[in-house]
């Protein structure tokens, strides 16, 4: 088992104006994220949340960080939340196991001592995307299947980007520290996600776009100031840190789904400032 955390640090706006492509992805982007076997994981210093990949194949994964944090293990001082978008697999918190099939999520409360993954079937291993944000209380573990999601259909067929966001950790159904993580699906024949663009100053975003078929598709994702956008062109299961101040829209060559977790001083999920389309650049 392979377990590796990168550090990502905190930009202006003024940083990324001068941003070769190559720099864009060194600094935004994380490339890889399920590799059977491991554990992958990117520390962004955006709002100090951690988040990644953790694929499990013979036997149970664990995120196992301590000295890094500055704590006696891993969640004394964070909660976390997780969607397998893999193989139905179990969690383990403190010696009690869940089964999560595809699509299922979980939000684990600050303070579970132990937390492992396990896949039912190595063939066909869990994919679990985990988030993790600091926290200063602890709040009840839930199990947060696909099914009981609240469900929001959103755009039109005219503007492709007709698309349902589906909310699993969410203030208006759970109480959390600051974590909120959903899944939006577009629908055949839509490209597009937010458009037109916003940003919200009072919490960052961070997407991992998946579920958009072969190799030769793509997604592209725009940021940065919305007078000074910059893209990444982003292949199946990558993601993408996106400060608060920054745009966030993308489209791509074909339908596709994405998980996006935010976290912040605000959890209202509304509380977003529009751009303008005039002032797109």
């Amino acid at each position: 088992m392979a377990f590796n955390m990168v550090t990502r640090y905190a930009h202006s706006p003024e940083d990324i104006k001068h941003y070769s492509t190559d720099e864009m992805r060194e600094q935004f982007l994380m490339d890889k994220i399920f590799n059977p076997g491991d554990i992958l994981l990117t520390y962004t210093y955006n709002d100090r949340m951690i988040f990644g990949g953790v694929t499990p194949v013979n036997g149970e994964l664990e995120i196992k960080l301590d000295s890094e944090l500055g704590v006696k293990y891993f969640l004394e001082r964070r909660e976390l939340g997780f969607i397998n978008i893999g193989g139905p697999g179990t969690v383990t918190i403190d010696g009690t196991s869940d089964h999560v099939v595809t699509h299922d999520g979980y939000y684990i409360g600050m303070g579970a001592k132990h937390v492992s993954f396990a896949s039912d079937d190595a063939s066909q291993p869990a994919k679990f995307y985990v988030v993790s944000t600091p926290a200063h209380k602890t709040y009840p573990n839930k199990k947060l299947p696909f099914a009981d999601s609240l469900s929001l259909p959103l755009g039109d067929q005219e503007h492709m980007n007709k698309r349902t966001i589906h909310k699993y950790i969410d203030a208006s159904q759970m109480d959390t520290c600051q974590l909120q993580m959903g899944y939006t699906v577009l629908e055949p024949g839509n490209s597009w996600n937010t458009m037109p663009a916003h940003t919200h100053a009072r919490r960052m975003e961070t997407y991992m776009y998946c579920e958009f078929g072969t190799s030769d598709t793509r997604v592209f994702h725009y940021m940065g100031e919305p007078d000074n956008t910059k893209h990444i062109a982003l292949e199946p299961e990558q993601a993408v840190v996106n400060p608060s101040w920054s745009i966030h829209c993308g489209v791509g060559t074909t339908n596709y789904s994405f998980i996006w977790a935010m976290c912040g001083e605000n959890q209202t999920y509304d509380d977003m400032d529009q751009v303008d389309m005039h002032d797109l650049r």
